[in-house]
């Protein structure tokens, strides 16, 4: 039914990734707030295809670190977002995997 209305909108985001597991909508803003493997996108929630993406990676140092393990480089390796959470009115909290090292920070959504 929602296909033969033509309201989908397909999101192929990033290639060889399906790490979209965290969301928060903030309808103060107006954006939905995805985390993925390395990246978090920001939707706008007027235009869904309107969309700026944060590029927040595991370090080279962490990757390495990771693979000496014996984890997978391209599965295992990265940065996955598990956080997402409304700090104050300009900044979000984010917390993401790290490659087996969890990092959290604060980003500035204006």
């Amino acid at each position: 039914e929602m296909l033969e209305s033509n309201n989908i909108i397909h999101f192929n985001g990033l290639a060889n990734s399906s790490s979209y597991h965290t969301f928060l909508l903030d309808e103060e803003r107006g954006r939905l707030y995805v985390g993925a493997k390395d990246h978090i996108f920001s939707f706008n929630l007027v235009n869904i295809k309107e969309y700026q993406k944060i590029v927040w990676p595991v370090s080279h140092s962490r990757r390495d670190e990771c693979k000496w393990a014996g984890k997978d480089i391209l599965r295992e390796c990265a940065n996955f977002i598990k956080v997402l959470k409304a700090y104050n009115q300009t900044h979000l909290y984010a917390c993401g995997t790290g490659a087996f090292h969890p990092v959290c920070t604060y980003i500035e959504v204006g």
